[in-house]
């Protein structure tokens, strides 16, 4: 096993009992439906499919994406019952298989 950079930013915050969840996954997200420039070609699909985040291995927010998020998703979100110092993992596929997996402490 090696270990190779995260492609997600994850920043976390509590106010008010309120977990606030903000992540930067960097993912080309193309559509299929753009042509290479110079050859004309169709450029394959490859975008993220899934993205889930457990909170102390409680799944706290699922979501199914397409080909209608952006270059470089940015998500955020917020849930209860978190506390400084507990666990966030949030996780990713893609259409092609690719995944990461990101842990954080939160503050």
């Amino acid at each position: 096993m090696t270990d190779t950079p995260s492609t997600t930013r994850v920043r976390t915050s509590i106010a008010d009992g309120i977990c606030t969840v903000r992540a930067m996954m960097r993912h080309v997200m193309e559509t299929g439906n753009r042509r290479d420039k110079l050859t004309g070609a169709l450029i394959p699909a490859h975008h993220i499919t899934e993205v889930a985040c457990e909170h102390n291995g409680r799944v706290v927010m699922s979501c199914a994406w397409g080909t209608g998020i952006a270059r470089n998703p940015l998500l955020s979100f917020r849930f209860r019952g978190a506390r400084p110092g507990d666990v966030l993992t949030l996780r990713w596929v893609d259409n092609r298989g690719a995944t990461d997996v990101t842990h954080v402490t939160i503050e």
